[in-house]
This record gives C-alpha cells, sequence and structure tokens, in this order.
C-alpha cells in the first residue's frame, strides 16, 4: 500500500514537474530606432524661406517649429557632413557669415 501511495506522489510531482503555465508576452521594445522621434517627422515642404536669414535661436525655434523636425544639424561653411538619413532632422549649411545657405530634411 505504501509503495503504491509513493509511487501516485512521484507520478504527479512527474506530472506537475513537466506542466508548463504560458509565459506572459515581452513587454513592448521602447528602445528608440535610430533616426527616428516619435511624432517628428521632417517637412521640406515650406522650409525654404529661411534661406539667407542669420543663424540665431529664434530661427532655430521657427524652423523647428515650421519643419517638425526633431532637431537642428548645424553645417558651419566648409563643414563636410554624414549622408545618413534622418527623418526626424533639419539640416542647415551656413555660408562664411553664418547665414542660412542650403536646407533640407535629412
Amino acid at each position: 500500500m505504501i509503495g503504491r501511495i509513493a509511487i501516485a506522489v512521484a507520478g504527479n510531482l512527474v506530472l506537475a514537474a513537466c506542466s508548463t503555465q504560458a509565459a506572459p508576452p515581452p513587454p513592448a521594445d521602447t528602445t528608440p530606432v535610430h533616426g527616428v522621434t516619435p511624432g517628428h517627422n521632417c517637412d521640406n515642404s515650406n522650409i525654404q524661406q529661411f534661406v539667407g536669414r542669420q543663424r540665431s535661436a529664434d530661427l532655430e525655434a521657427e524652423m523647428l517649429r515650421v519643419s517638425n523636425a526633431a532637431f537642428v544639424r548645424w553645417a558651419p561653411f566648409g563643414t563636410m557632413v554624414t549622408m545618413e538619413f534622418r527623418a526626424d532632422r533639419l539640416t542647415v549649411f551656413l555660408d562664411a557669415n553664418d547665414r542660412v545657405e542650403r536646407i533640407s530634411c535629412s
């Protein structure tokens, strides 16, 4: 009798060890994607109005508002910049007098 109980208990332990519960889903990935700032997608349609204007903090704020970019990459005269595309960035090339020479979403 004790042998049968021991076998039954051992069998239940083996079954319990083999049963699995569904694992909870992993948390949503909140890692930012390179080149993407949620809510910001630079828009080229109305930014050429800034060509010829002097660099300033007020100009930067206005360009960000108009373009919906997350940030401005200033490229001073004679500076080389990387060519990778970022949908959330506004690139502003300056002339020797710190005036906007070219501007684009990149």
